[in-house]
Formats: structure tokens, sequence, C-alpha cells
């Protein structure tokens, strides 16, 4: 008997399954929308501010270092919610810059795992700052943002293509380079010099970096995220899935066409992302948009 694919909500958006940066932008934005939310319906019923503090802005945002014991989880939760408008919308733009170019040249399974890390990373370099003496590591309240996770991914975009630019017109682009130390610039600026805020977005700078190292030294460090993932989809719609056995087969096929290859289509891939770094993505070619494509998706296989 035949069944037909279901097709899902997110499918109606064009490119949104294999999107992480989009898929990362809407969560941060479901996070405020919620977390505002909350606090409008509280004021609506007239209970006190302490009681939304209470509940949730202790239970979700990073908090000094001698109340993490208390509240460790914090540290996957604060990423996921700003404090105000502005810092959401700064950081989206900025994620949407950086993370594109990361998702577009190391494929778009490295995005979400890259994000998680630098948050933890980050969050972990915060509460250890505020242990080292002097008033200059006292903490702020509580932290809110994804401002590690963005600087990871301007550090990865930088690590990844030194010399990629963003062309804004045929005649016109901005070096990677350049749009990294403004982005770097403002965000140490906006952080009052804080220095457990500093050594949060050092945490993250440094995650970038090594996630990327590690990437092109062949390792997968995100590999058990998309696992995971795989994992629930296939008992949640196993009717959806390859089956077990043809993976495998075409897994020990790739092997053994893989190596045959690896040096002309390494070749290719340089000369493509030169052109992309000389003339910006839009000037490729179908062909040579697939050939990036095809080679993103076989690294994270």
């Amino acid at each position: 008997m035949k069944t037909v694919p279901r097709r899902s909500l997110s499918s109606a958006i064009p490119g949104y399954d294999q999107n992480a940066v989009l898929k990362l932008i809407v969560a941060c934005g479901v996070g405020y929308v919620m977390y505002k939310l909350t606090e409008v319906i509280l004021m609506v019923t007239n209970a006190s501010p302490v009681t939304f503090t209470t509940l949730f802005t202790q239970n979700i945002g990073l908090p000094p270092v001698h109340s993490f014991s208390d509240k460790f989880w914090t540290i996957l939760t604060y990423g996921w919610v700003h404090g105000g408008f502005w810092d959401l919308f700064t950081n989206m733009i900025w994620l949407y810059a950086f993370g594109s170019v990361v998702q577009m040249l190391v494929g778009h399974r490295q995005v979400l795992p890259m994000f998680l890390y630098a948050l933890i990373v980050g969050g972990v370099f915060y509460e250890l700052a505020q242990l080292l003496p002097g008033g200059f590591f006292a903490a702020r309240a509580y932290v809110f943002g994804a401002q590690a996770a963005v600087v990871a991914m301007a550090v990865g975009a930088l690590t990844v293509a030194p010399g990629y630019r963003f062309h804004l017109t045929p005649t016109f682009s901005i070096p990677l380079v350049a749009l990294v130390c403004i982005f770097l610039f403002l965000v140490v600026i906006s952080s009052n010099l804080e220095g457990p805020y500093l050594f949060l977005l050092g945490g993250g700078a440094l995650t970038g970096y090594g996630y990327i190292k590690l990437l092109q030294n062949g390792y997968q460090p995100g590999g058990w995220v998309y696992g995971m993932v795989d994992s629930m989809n296939r008992m949640a719609t196993p009717d959806e899935d390859m089956p077990a056995k043809q993976g495998k087969k075409r897994n020990q096929v790739l092997n053994k066409v893989k190596p045959t290859r690896q040096d002309s289509l390494q070749k290719r891939i340089d000369e493509i992302l030169d052109k992309i770094n000389q003339h910006g993505y839009d000037s490729l070619t179908a062909e040579e948009k697939e050939v990036l494509l095809k080679a993103g998706k076989e690294d994270n296989l």
C-alpha cells in the first residue's frame, strides 16, 4: 500500500527545513514573545512584579555565581530569551549575517550545535569569572540574550572564510573581517566593560574558533545533536524514513567513493570558495551552487 508523504507546516517556507539560522531566529523570537506576554498577563491580573521575577526571571536568566548551584539549568535557557526588543533585533540581524556564512560553507547541521555550545561555554566563563578577586568581576543580577552564540558565529565565519566579502551590489562589497570587527566593537561597548560579561563573550569567541577548527580536522562535534533529533524523528514518523539497511548500504558505498574523488572534489570546492570571496555567492552558476550544497550535505552524513 502506497502512502502519500505528509507535508509539514514548515515546508510552506522555502528552504526552512535546511535553514538552521532561520529556525534559531524563530526560536529566539518565540522565546522573547512568550516571556514578555507572560509579564503583560501578570500585570493585567494585578500580580506583583516580584511574582514575575521570582517565577520567571530568576528561573530563566543566568544568575550570579552564588545562586548558580540552585539555578544550574539556566545555562541552557538564558540565551533563548532577550530582555528587550532591540537586544533581540540586533542579535538576530548579526546572527543572520554571520550564521548564513557558516551555514553556507560548512552546512546547516553545524549551526545549531555551535549555537548551543557557545551558550554553554559562554555561561560557564561568565560564572567562573565571578570567582576572580576584585570588583571588576562583580556580576549584574541576571543575564539574558544570545550574545555568546552570535559572537561564536562571527568568529566561526571569520575562521572558515577570512577572505569572504558581502556583495551588496555588483561593484560594492564589505569584507567579512571588517564587519566582524565592527560587531565585536559594538558588543564590547554595550557590555559596559563588565568583567564577567566580557568573559561570556570570550567563551563564545573561543567556541566559534574551536568548533570550526575541529571540523577542519575531520571531527564532527555537533553530530550527536542531529543524531538525537533524527532518532526522535524516526520514532515519530517511521513510515517516512529510509530503511536502516538502505542507509547503511548507502554509507558503505559513499565510503568507497569518497576517497577516490576527494582530491578533485576538494579542488573544485576551493575554486568555488575563491569565486565567492571575489565576486559573492550570487555570482555562482547553478551547477556551482549544487556542488557546494552537495558537499555540505555529505559532510553532515
